[in-house]
């Protein structure tokens, strides 16, 4: 009987390490919305040529990122001459299982895709430059149905760097931000496409997609606004507001941090503290939210620097310290630590230098793209930078395309990891690098 009771003990141990190993990335920022994984078995050490590539496919330029569940990666492409095309691969081999794409062509400044599906039950949804939200059944690979999170609610001309949005899902709700005239943050019923509630407009349009944060025991989606303040012109918005998920309920305000083009989103920081990111000098801002006895919500804001930002992604949180991409139009800071008191501990500057890529912490280590050709594997030490190994993985050579030309070093594409695998992608290749064993 003992015997048996080791077995079983051991079944179900590695039954659980089985489960750990291959956790699926749904979403934008992975199974946690906080660039955190599970996997455990992290490679320490790269042959001189970096970790093996598993497979590469030819993808359109833009700044999409893929997700993965169940083997399968899925990634929301993009021909500005045509339209969105949502893709469909197996994780092992690359191969192309299936694809659908549909009419929207248009031109922006930085081309091609810029947004993250999500992954919930039997469907993918996502949200392309135009505006035009889709819900797809993986099984039939055909439109379950689809809105369009901008012109439905009165917009018209599309912004400057279009429609940015990576959509979330909450219980039957999908949320995302339309930032259109009539509407601030919409939630659509996941299943039907059907608007179960919208907030009034919040504000200038900005590239920020919701968050779900925690405020006590309770689930607050987050969402910031633009300043609207340009280049010697006067800021007239800048808001940041919490929101019941289920009806849409506007619940707090705070307005003392401002960003003519915020892009991150918000951070759970932990017990009701939110950190707030951003580039074009606005830095960040650390705020703490509770809940008072008559029902309404006190924020306080613990902190605000200029030293600590990011131009188009959240930062990690690892161990009590905070890292980010902190090189924008106006700094040149690379990779940043920071402390929970807005402390900084240190930064990389221009060597290496740090420019928007993607971030992932899992089994202890940082895996980071620079946001031009190379992988970094770093340890988190908020006493230095420490490099573990680095490899020049992705290309800055793309088709011939003009109005590309000028794109090809902006590797910004958020990265996914599943199954010991890392997807990332440069302006022409999606790739499948081994990371774990």
């Amino acid at each position: 009987m003992k015997k048996y009771k080791i077995f079983i003990t051991v079944v179900i141990l590695l039954v659980f390490l089985a489960n750990v190993n291959a956790q699926d990335w749904p979403q934008y920022l992975g199974p946690y919305g906080n660039s955190t994984s599970d996997q455990q078995g992290i490679l320490r050490s790269w042959p001189e040529e970096g970790p093996e590539v598993l497979w590469t496919v030819d993808v359109g330029i833009g700044y999409g990122g893929p997700v993965v569940k169940d083997g399968k990666a899925y990634l929301l492409d993009r021909d500005d001459k045509v339209g969105d095309n949502m893709r469909c691969f197996d994780l092992n081999s690359g191969k192309e299982l299936w694809n659908f794409e549909y009419n929207s062509p248009g031109e922006v400044m930085f081309p091609g895709s810029r947004s993250v599906p999500v992954l919930d039950g039997n469907h993918v949804y996502s949200c392309g430059l135009n505006g035009d939200l889709y819900c797809f059944d993986i099984n039939t690979h055909k439109p379950v149905w689809n809105k369009n999170v901008w012109s439905d609610f009165g917009g018209q001309e599309i912004p400057r760097w279009a429609i940015s949005q990576c959509p979330i899902i909450y219980g039957d709700l999908l949320i995302i931000a339309s930032q259109a005239p009539d509407a601030g943050v919409v939630a659509y019923d996941k299943l039907t496409g059907n608007v179960k509630w919208k907030t009034p407009a919040l504000g200038p349009v900005g590239y920020v997609s919701p968050a779900i944060v925690k405020v006590g025991d309770e689930d607050h989606v987050v969402m910031m606004t633009a300043s609207a303040g340009g280049r010697g012109t006067p800021e007239t918005g800048g808001l940041t507001v919490g929101i019941d998920p289920l009806i849409g309920k506007i619940l707090w305000e705070y307005t003392n941090w401002k960003c003519r083009i915020p892009a991150p989103g918000a951070f759970d920081a932990g017990d009701g503290k939110i950190l707030i990111i951003g580039a074009y000098r606005s830095g960040s801002a650390m705020i703490e939210v509770s809940k008072k006895a008559d029902g309404s919500y006190n924020v306080t804001e613990l902190f605000k620097t200029e030293d600590f930002g990011g131009h188009t992604k959240p930062p990690l949180f690892v161990d009590g310290y905070f890292y980010a991409h902190y090189r924008t139009n106006e700094r040149r800071d690379g990779l940043v630590c920071m402390n929970m008191d807005g402390k900084i501990m240190w930064k990389t500057g221009r060597e290496p230098e740090f420019n928007k890529g993607s971030m992932i912490v899992a089994d202890g280590l940082i895996l980071a793209t620079d946001g031009g050709k190379s992988l970094y594997l770093i340890k988190p030490d908020p006493s230095g930078f420490k490099p573990i190994a680095s490899a020049e993985l992705l290309t800055t050579e793309i088709p011939e395309d003009e109005r590309a030309a000028r794109y090809g070093t902006q590797n910004w594409g958020p990265m996914a990891l599943a199954d010991g695998k890392l997807l990332i992608r440069d302006q022409s290749r999606l790739m499948c690098v081994k990371v774990a064993e």
